[in-house]
């Protein structure tokens, strides 16, 4: 079969002699660089890239960041280098982090719009020229060919047979057709069938046209659409709790410092010398009361969640939505590109009573392969159009090449669809003849007319048309006919043909969807699809996901019935939405948050844009997707995959716990440290037991634990069998308070035991040193209770033998011995004091097992009751 090029031009510049009279040469350069000037480049207005300094500077305006660079440089002003050094040394580390994370997040998004970035074609000063689509402006004349994007918004003048795929802003997958108009003068709305409007990033899919540029950049439908996105993104809960504790700590830490250097310059006779020994003990309240190691939690957790997350293919474009993917009760899908491999395959073809399931290759009868090659000989081979691919594709699995090549047959003749007759008609002459072998497909309706079918026989095709697409096909009918070529009529309807079949589409779920989703209803997660296209598919592809409300299904038009009170009150029972028109998602995203939902929500076209914006975590495709929708979501799915969604989540629990556990020690340890601190301000016959030195040691072993153990600790292997968290729970809960205070006050406990123990019995120099190895043996200690798992992981032998050799040098080395001001111990005095630190938490599982809580993880997964 050999197909002309010259039946329907592709790339046709020849279209440019023909112009609408009233731009026959298009824009002038002049004038088009004068409005690109006035009017601004054609591009959706996006958040501007932040530089370094400005994500410095953000990070910097934590209160908890702001807090340490206070104490680091109050320590540099008193001659306490080390310590001083130790936390701004620190705060370089988690700002570091924080930078670099942020800059790749932001240089993966740019390359992205770029790439996604298309060029246009115009008309300036006469002549056709390809320019950035952002240089285009209105009054352009553009030229439009398959397989290209649009430029901006515009109305077609001229065209011939052209098609475009719209569902980036209608969510309906099935090319629209368009029709020229030389007097329109503004834009209906997108995906209206037989229109003259095209619109800014959608896809020709067959066909050419010229087109006249009405509104770009933020003037676009786009464009509009992107300016719902400039509303201020709300601080999620851990973000809100975690201002709001460091605020408590932060006055509790400034007053229990003065009021300890008061009393202990006081209680000790009000000498100069004294005060200056009180303020290094206030400093020491101080200290022992910032809990600088939250900042370290929340930064560094996230940043390096995000990292994992990006190496399953998972961009996370702002980080705290990786930990609000934890705690998700809902996740909104659209089903074309994200549940759906967004192409159309051919599923079924059926001629009279035969029919065949062609979704693999299939041995087809007589009257079967008939019907496949008619409908291979009236589409294009290697054109744009999904149903075409589809077709030609089958017909090659199926038939094999030979019958296709049919090398006796050339294209005569096409007639392209029109707004009048949907169907698009081929006619191929024989070699050698003038007989003319006509073959036609189209919609079931225009099929029927153009083969003449009796009222009887329309209805009957209509009817079976109308089955299939209630599994969700998409439905073509075919027609075949022949006759000489000199009787070949010029109107397209005066075709008499004969009917062959119907033809059934799909576009065929992704394979991981329904196992996907049934992970996330174990995980107590419910799946909602929001789908712009037809009911019948939208409900056909939930019931192959495995949806589970699948009997119902809500149109775009009983969703504008509905007032938000009532909306809000059917979305938690609703989990299939067709027809929706983008105002009606965002309007189902906000129901569900006003019914205490915590949603994410996927898409990948403009349309999705304002949901993904309003939903807790929204989450864009990196392929497919639209530059709106990624500027507006907090997470990027790199490789379009549902699964990675999946992945995500899991990976947001995970993170929260580790959070947990971390939070969990850092109460817990900064209590016998406090309790220590505060006591030697208060009781006059001890020595000064922790001095700034001591603190910086201490978080030497503080740090890592925070930072590397517990973040490295794998997910609960019944992570995802269990419900979300609740929404109202705090991170910082009574349950995990009081569970940070009990193994603090029993290590304080400890610790308090053995300096009562010794003082008065050694020098002040031994019970300071004993009393400080008690309180790193109950430190290590609290790092084993709070893991996540019996299992120890690599990260906490290197933390246990850091710490020995650490705490081995200060005990030993001479010189370090005099920096700690620590003197010389025996053996079973450091037994004593390492086996009491030690034991201060081993009764807490005893404890657990008490509140009758199942775990195998530690105290640290026990919940108690708030």
């Amino acid at each position: 079969m050999i197909e002309r090029t010259d039946a329907i031009p592709v790339t046709h510049a020849p279209l440019v002699g023909s112009l609408p009279s009233a731009a026959p040469r298009g824009l002038d350069s002049a004038e088009a660089a004068r409005r690109l000037t006035s009017e601004g480049p054609n591009e959706v207005a996006s958040q501007r890239p932040r530089t370094s300094l400005h994500i410095v500077r953000d990070v910097l305006r934590e209160p908890m960041l702001a807090l340490l660079l206070a104490a680091g440089t109050l320590y540099l002003l008193l001659g306490e280098p080390r310590d001083a050094w130790v936390l701004l040394g620190f705060v370089g580390v988690v700002v570091g982090i924080t930078v670099i994370q942020e800059r790749r997040t932001e240089h993966a998004v740019a390359a992205l719009r770029e790439l996604s970035s298309p060029r246009a074609r115009v008309v300036r000063d006469g002549k056709a020229t390809r320019v950035a689509g952002r240089e285009v402006v209105r009054g352009d004349i553009v030229l439009i060919g398959e397989g290209e994007r649009v430029p901006a918004d515009g109305i077609v003048r001229e065209t011939q047979h052209i098609e475009l795929d719209e569902s980036l802003l209608t969510g309906e997958s099935a090319p629209v057709s368009k029709s020229p108009s030389a007097t329109a003068t503004a834009l209906e709305s997108p995906g209206r069938a037989g229109g003259a409007a095209v619109f800014a990033g959608t896809l020709v899919t067959s066909g050419v046209g010229v087109v006249e540029i009405l509104a770009t950049g933020p003037r676009s439908e786009l464009g509009r659409i992107g300016q719902t996105l400039a509303q201020k993104i709300e601080p999620t809960r851990l973000q809100r709790d975690t201002r709001r504790i460091v605020r408590l700590f932060a006055i509790a830490g400034v007053a229990v410092s003065c009021g300890a250097c008061v009393v202990y310059a006081l209680s000790r006779g009000g000498s100069a010398a004294v005060w200056n020994e009180g303020l290094l003990v206030g400093i020491a309240a101080a200290m022992s009361l910032l809990p600088e190691e939250f900042a370290v939690v929340l930064s560094v957790y996230l940043a390096i969640g995000a990292w994992r997350l990006a190496r399953q293919g998972v961009l996370a474009r702002r980080m705290p939505a990786v930990e609000a993917l934890g705690e998700t009760t809902v996740l909104c899908t659209d089903k074309t590109g994200t549940l759906t491999e967004n192409r159309m395959t051919l599923a079924v073809i059926a001629a009279g009573s035969a029919q065949a399931n062609v979704r693999e290759r299939a041995e087809l009868t007589a009257t079967l392969a008939v019907l496949l090659r008619s409908a291979a000989r009236a589409s294009r081979a290697g054109g744009f159009d999904p149903m075409d691919r589809a077709i030609h594709a089958a017909a090659e699995r199926d038939l094999g090449p030979e019958p296709l090549a049919d090398r006796g047959l050339e294209l005569a003749r096409e007639f392209p669809l029109t707004p009048q007759l949907t169907a698009v008609s081929r006619a191929w002459r024989r070699a050698g003849t003038d007989v003319l072998e006509i073959a036609s497909k189209g919609a079931p309706e225009a099929i029927a007319r153009l083969a003449r079918l009796t009222p009887s026989a329309r209805e009957e095709l209509l009817a079976q048309s109308e089955r299939y697409a209630m599994e969700g096909l998409r439905v073509l009918a075919v027609a075949r006919g022949s006759l000489l070529e000199n009787a070949l009529p010029g109107d397209h309807s005066d075709l008499a043909l004969e009917l062959v079949g119907v033809l059934g589409f799909e576009d065929p779920l992704r394979a991981s969807v329904p196992s996907a989703v049934a992970e996330c209803q174990r995980a107590g997660i419910r799946v909602v699809m929001i789908t712009g296209d037809h009911p019948a598919t939208a409900r056909a592809i939930a019931i192959q996901a495995g949806l589970r409300n699948t009997a119902t299904v809500v149109s775009g038009t009983d969703t504008a019935r509905l007032t938000d009170a009532e909306l809000a009150n059917r979305v938690g029972e609703i989990d299939v939405f067709a027809r929706t028109t983008p105002d009606q998602k965002l309007r189902i995203v906000r129901a569900l948050v006003a019914r205490g939902e915590i949603v994410a929500m996927t898409g990948d076209g403009v349309n999705d844009a304002p949901a993904l914006r309003a939903a807790h975590v929204g989450v864009a495709m990196g392929e497919r997707g639209t530059d709106v929708a990624r500027e507006a979501a907090g997470l990027v799915l790199l490789d379009d995959q549902f699964t990675s969604l999946v992945g995500a989540i899991r990976m947001g629990r995970r993170i929260y716990d580790n959070i947990q556990s971390a939070v969990t020690f850092i109460v817990a340890v900064h209590v016998p440290i406090a309790g220590l601190t505060i006591a030697q301000a208060l009781i006059p016959s001890l020595p000064l037991v922790l001095l700034p030195v001591h603190l910086a040691f201490l978080e030497i072993v503080i740090d890592p634990a925070c930072s590397l153990v517990f973040e490295a600790e794998d997910a609960d292997p019944a992570i995802m069998s269990r419900p979300p968290r609740s929404a109202e729970r705090s991170l910082f809960s009574r349950a995990t308070l009081a569970r940070g205070l009990i193994q603090g006050v029993s290590a304080l406990v400890a610790c308090a035991a053995v300096l009562f123990v010794v003082q008065g019995a050694r020098p002040s120099e031994v019970v300071r040193t004993l009393a400080f190895t008690s309180l790193v043996a109950s430190v290590v200690a609290m790092v084993f209770a709070n893991r996540s798992h019996a299992r120890p992981s690599a990260a906490i032998w290197i933390l246990l033998g850091g710490a020995t050799l650490l705490l081995s040098i200060v005990l030993l080395l001479p010189q370090a011995q005099s920096l700690f001001r620590f003197g010389p111990v025996t053996w079973s005095e450091l037994a004593l004091a390492v086996g009491a630190g030690a034991a201060s938490v081993a009764w807490l599982p005893l404890l657990q097992r008490a509140w009758r809580v199942p775990s195998t993880t530690g105290f640290t997964r026990a919940q108690i009751p708030t």
